[in-house]
C-alpha cells in the first residue's frame, strides 16, 4: 500500500512539472527558428515574440510584433485574447509580458512595423510616442 502511494505521488509530481514547463518561455533557436507568419528566420534578439495557445499549450514564434498581429487577423485566431504573449525588451533582450509592455514607434524592426517593447514608460526616450499593446494591434491591422 505504501509503495502504491509513493508511486502515485511521483507520477502526480511529474505531471505537475510537465504542466509548469509548458507555460514557461520557450528556448529560441536564434537564426534557425522561423516566424509563424512570414517564415523569416528569427535573429533579432530585441524584437522577438512568443505566443502560447492557452488550450493546446503550443507555442508560436514571430520575428516582429507586427507579424504576430497580422497572423492573429489573417489566421482568424479565436483564442488571441487568452493567449500568453511574451516579447523581448528592446533594451535588455529579456522576455517581458507583451500585454503590459509599453511601446514606442518609428523604430527599425525586422519586418518594418516599427514597434519596440519596453518594460516601463520611463525606458522610452522623452518626446517619443508611447502606446500600449492594444494600440499596436490596431495600427498594424489599420483598425480605428
Amino acid at each position: 500500500m505504501l509503495k502504491l502511494l509513493i508511486i502515485s505521488a511521483l507520477i502526480l509530481s511529474f505531471l505537475g512539472c510537465d504542466n509548469r514547463a509548458k507555460s514557461t518561455i520557450a528556448q529560441v533557436h536564434w537564426d534557425r527558428d522561423m516566424c509563424a507568419n512570414c517564415v523569416m528566420v528569427i535573429s533579432d534578439r530585441n524584437h522577438a515574440v512568443q505566443v502560447q495557445n492557452p488550450q493546446t499549450k503550443k507555442k508560436y514564434m514571430f520575428d516582429d510584433i507586427g507579424c504576430m498581429a497580422v497572423w492573429f487577423k489573417d489566421q482568424k485566431i479565436t483564442w488571441k485574447d487568452q493567449a500568453v504573449i511574451w516579447i523581448t525588451d528592446v533594451d535588455s533582450g529579456k522576455w517581458i509580458n507583451a500585454r503590459t509592455s509599453f511601446y514606442d514607434t518609428k523604430n527599425r524592426t525586422p519586418m518594418g512595423y516599427g514597434f519596440s517593447a519596453h518594460i516601463s514608460k520611463d525606458a522610452i526616450k522623452k518626446g517619443h510616442e508611447v502606446i500600449d499593446y492594444k494600440e499596436v494591434l490596431k495600427r498594424v491591422n489599420h483598425e480605428k
